[in-house]
């Protein structure tokens, strides 16, 4: 029977490096800023949530590693660039860049789902991983590193959780945007790449708004469980981390505009 833990990280070393991470006051981007520290980074924290992100920075700190934070909405150009430009500049460099901050949104039929909510979905999803590779690019192409976007098996590999059409879109969005600019950066040394998160056990499914959506949703049951690796146990945002690990380290040197998928087998049974 394979063990719930999730497995150990990889002696790797980040030492001297800095590394950013949007969303990083709970989930998947707590977990990974974590792992970053640990191995040795400098990690920039960046989340509206200020008392989330400061309860990341606690958890660095206590086990002893080195980290600073700053407030700033990803889908807000006023916001995020300020931010950024502050930790790289105080920092005095820029290596990792993690593209992790994100929602749920709305979950509803296509009727019922209003433009604003799209408009929401997608401006903090897509818009956002634009706008936080782009502010931080300038810095980035001075030694070269790593982007890492957090995408999610819906609307890449995954496509009947009916009525997540806006949130699948965006995720299908961060994509194909890390395949356009794992090409056109890689002249950098900037390298490109995509974590394809399946179910993982986060605050965002609390805050996700489903309507009307069991109208819609084909009736489908998994008897032996949705996730075949754990008999449907969701996976932990360490397993996530690891895999960020792997692709901010020199481990992944020749890997860009890839996707490594985290989801214990779940796309392979419900895509």
């Amino acid at each position: 029977m394979p063990s719930a833990a999730a497995p150990a990280a990889p002696v790797v070393s980040l030492q001297g490096r800095v590394a950013m991470v949007t969303g990083a006051g709970s989930g998947l981007g707590r977990a990974s800023a974590k792992r970053l520290a640990a191995a040795g980074a400098l990690v920039g924290l960046l989340d509206l949530d200020a008392d989330g992100v400061a309860e990341t920075a606690a958890e660095i700190e206590a086990a002893g590693g080195r980290c600073e934070t700053r407030a700033a909405d990803v889908s807000d150009p006023e916001s995020i660039k300020p931010a950024i430009e502050s930790f790289a500049e105080a920092a005095g460099r820029l290596d990792v860049v993690y593209a992790n901050a994100g929602i749920n949104g709305v979950w509803a039929p296509l009727a019922d789902l209003e433009p604003d909510e799209w408009d929401q979905t997608l401006a903090v999803n897509l818009k956002g991983t634009f706008l936080t590779v782009k502010y931080a690019l300038p810095w980035l192409k001075r030694r070269g590193g790593s982007v890492i976007v957090c995408a999610s098996v819906n609307g890449t590999r995954v496509f009947s959780n009916t009525g997540a059409t806006a949130y699948s879109c965006s995720k299908a969005g961060q994509v194909a945007f890390v395949k356009m600019v794992a090409l056109e950066l890689a002249s950098y040394h900037i390298r490109v790449n995509a974590i394809i998160p399946g179910a993982i056990m986060t605050p965002i499914f609390d805050k996700t708004v489903e309507r009307n959506i069991d109208s819609v949703k084909p009736h489908v049951e998994y008897t032996d469980g949705r996730i075949p690796l754990t008999g449907g146990d969701p996976g932990d945002p360490r397993d996530v981390a690891n895999a960020v690990l792997y692709l901010a380290s020199d481990l992944s040197s020749h890997v860009t505009g890839g996707e490594i998928v985290v989801d214990g087998g779940e796309s392979l049974l419900q895509g």
